[in-house]
């Protein structure tokens, strides 16, 4: 976990993420909607593709030059029951009501959350769990 932290858990590492998850993707995009500083931003997005947690994609507008796009690689889109966890948790010690986004069933439309299962898929009380060392 300490390791995790230390990778991302600085504000605008996270805050970029949540903008990948969100489907933003362009550093210009990402710039206007954090209002990051250039160097920030820059410095956070090199180290999340160092890391794996990013890519770069290639992109070009009509007549424009070829920019780089950030997307989520498969270790960075397994980031995702981490940042529900966290938008559960928030929602219930910090703001006190749901955010803006939330979780839906694609087919059902039914709201989604994480929750702890064991082996078999059946729900487990967090209560009952227990740290033992791997051996």
């Amino acid at each position: 976990m300490a390791l995790a932290a230390e990778i991302l858990g600085d504000r605008w590492t996270l805050l970029i993420l949540r903008e990948a998850f969100y489907g933003v993707c362009r550093y210009d995009d990402m710039r206007e909607d954090l209002k990051a500083p250039r160097s920030t931003l820059t410095d956070r997005l090199n180290s999340l593709v160092a890391r794996g947690i990013l890519e770069k994609q290639p992109y070009q507008e009509a007549g424009d030059r070829v920019r780089q796009a950030y997307v989520l690689t498969e270790a960075g889109r397994g980031l995702a029951l981490t940042f529900l966890a966290l938008t559960q948790w928030g929602e219930a010690h910090v703001t006190g009501g749901a955010a803006p986004v939330g979780v839906v069933d694609r087919e059902t439309g039914a709201p989604l959350r994480v929750a702890l299962v064991d082996t078999e898929g059946a729900p487990a009380d967090p209560a009952r769990a227990a740290l033992r060392l791997r051996r």
